[in-house]
């Protein structure tokens, strides 16, 4: 039968030593590309939510007498709107 196992401290690292100096800079590079990594699946996302929305206001807006007169009109207008709000996203993103 083994020996139970148990929880060390790791003692080799001297706490009131700072990292040095690249080992913070490289971290920082990491989590800066990591943030921008995760700023370009949340404009994706919002890409897409705004691309949903265009559908279904075209949707609506074609939907003819079933819908008010102005509901339709707003419709339209929204999926015109969110087709270039998702265009001027892409040229954005696309330059960051």
């Amino acid at each position: 039968m083994t020996p139970p196992l148990s929880v060390v401290a790791d003692n080799s690292a001297d706490p009131a030593r700072p990292a040095a100096p690249h080992d913070l800079s490289d971290r920082i590079r990491r989590l800066q590309a990591e943030a921008r990594s995760l700023a370009r699946e949340h404009i994706h996302a919002l890409e897409r939510a705004l691309l949903e929305v265009e559908r279904l206001s075209a949707e609506i807006a074609d939907g003819g007498e079933a819908y008010p007169v102005g509901v339709r009109d707003i419709a339209r207008r929204m999926a015109e709107d969110c087709e270039m709000k998702v265009q001027t996203l892409e040229a954005i993103a696309s330059r960051a």
